[in-house]
């Protein structure tokens, strides 16, 4: 029995022409249900701005068009609201509150969620299991899958290539050091280098975590995943290594002033509005960076801002002479999950997203798809570099406070925060995060 499902009448006509009523379904939960015979799904997303926005209406419309007495209610929410209050709230307060298809986080964060009874076992979705392969490892828990992404691809340093050629850099640096005379000469220009959004805090801790990834071995980082024990020396190793590279530059370099009080996205004054507005020449941020930017562009049409030409991407340098595996990247993707009590329907819609053909229409709106096939969608040069280089990286390590869950998440980047713009020291964010993890 799944909640906001009324009874539907379902009319069987056999052969010899006579009309056969059946009813089918349950009653319904509270709110969200329309007429009578009416199922209502909700669907919430971070798709705030358009293509995106658009494209998920479109497809919820397809969907209703295809099943008769189906209204897909879709909302887009910004991400830091969805991911760390609305969908948590919701799923804690059930029934009628929690949406029925959301995306869900892979690793530690969708295991939590699982535990506490919110999500859908989705195993028996093995056509859609099986056209993602290995994209969808992260969410599969206990050997049952739990979400299925629809999106995958590798954090890199998004750059301003109009600000790199007034500076004189003209080769993409392969390596710290080499990304320390590019960091000068994009000073002595007299542009600010590197913008953060630490008043978010993962923004800034997402920067240790490209320093653990590329610090400690491979051995190293799974074997912390699996104990949540962060006691080997590589994790206080990395730490230093950011800070030695931090205390080469002068005054508040390599990032902008103030990096604490700059929020992440979505506002002029955010790192990515620093970005979009040519005050500073990078930012470390994920695939969908691309749109965040676009759209702040001042001056950017309010529907479909097209990205600006001079931004492009490149990966992240290795640390000469580190353990990490060469080529290591930081990365993962978005998924969908269905909550434990969604109506049956919402299965449907969930198979519909992930078709080939929808998942190709994504790629076309600028998003990087896991479904095989799809990647054909993809015209974009800088998304086709990206996904090369999510093909070709070393190794792929999900994002650390996604891997660790949000407890131990959140202690860590307070601690990372506080040893990049406070008084931590390297040693300060495996100690919080051992003292995170003995409280699970």
């Amino acid at each position: 029995m799944n909640r906001r499902s009324t009874m539907r009448l379902v009319t069987l006509t056999a052969a010899t022409g006579l009309a056969v009523a059946a009813l089918t379904g349950c009653t319904a939960g509270g709110g969200g249900e329309g007429e009578a015979g009416d199922t209502t799904i909700t669907w919430w997303h971070n798709g705030t701005g358009d293509p995106l926005k658009s494209f998920w209406e479109e497809v919820a419309s397809e969907f209703e068009s295809e099943n008769p007495g189906v209204k897909v209610e879709v909302e887009a929410f910004q991400n830091e609201d969805l991911q760390r209050t609305l969908i948590p709230n919701a799923l804690q307060a059930g029934g009628d509150a929690a949406p029925d298809l959301f995306m869900v986080w892979a690793e530690g964060e969708i295991k939590a969620q699982v535990e506490a009874g919110y999500l859908e076992d989705l195993s028996g979705l093995t056509g859609v299991i099986e056209s993602v392969g290995t994209a969808g490892t992260g969410w599969n828990v206990d050997g049952k899958q739990y979400g299925i992404p629809f999106r995958y691809g590798i954090e890199g340093i998004w750059y301003d290539a109009d600000l790199f050629e007034q500076a004189g850099v003209t080769e993409n640096p392969a390596t710290f050091t080499e990304f320390g005379d590019v960091i000068d000469k994009l000073a002595a220009s007299g542009v600010s280098p590197i913008g953060v959004g630490a008043a978010d805090g993962w923004p800034a801790a997402h920067w240790w975590y490209q320093f653990a990834i590329k610090t400690c071995s491979p051995e190293s980082l799974q074997t912390a995943a699996e104990t949540l024990a962060f006691d080997d020396p590589c994790f206080t190793e990395a730490g230093e290594n950011l800070k030695t590279w931090m205390d080469e530059f002068d005054g508040d370099l390599p990032f902008q002033a103030n990096p604490t009080s700059t929020p992440a996205q979505s506002v002029p004054n955010s790192s990515a509005g620093l970005l979009a507005s040519q005050t500073t020449a990078m930012e470390l941020m994920g695939t969908w960076h691309r749109g965040e930017v676009a759209k702040l562009v001042p001056g950017a049409p309010a529907e479909n801002p097209p990205a600006p030409e001079w931004l492009s991407w490149m990966p992240v340098p290795d640390i000469e002479g580190a353990e990490g595996a060469p080529g290591a990247a930081l990365g993962s993707g978005d998924a969908w999950g269905v909550y434990a009590d969604a109506p049956e329907e919402t299965l449907e819609l969930l198979e519909y997203i992930m078709s080939v053909d929808v998942q190709t229409r994504l790629a076309e709106t600028g998003e990087i798809p896991t479904v095989a096939g799809a990647e054909a969608g993809i015209t974009d040069p800088v998304l086709q570099q990206i996904a090369e280089a999510t093909q070709s990286a070393g190794v792929v390590v999900t994002w650390l406070d996604t891997q660790y869950g949000p407890v131990i998440g959140k202690a860590m980047n307070d601690a990372i925060v506080n040893l990049m713009f406070g008084d931590g020291t390297p040693a300060s964010v495996p100690e919080a995060m051992n003292a995170a993890a003995a409280t699970l």
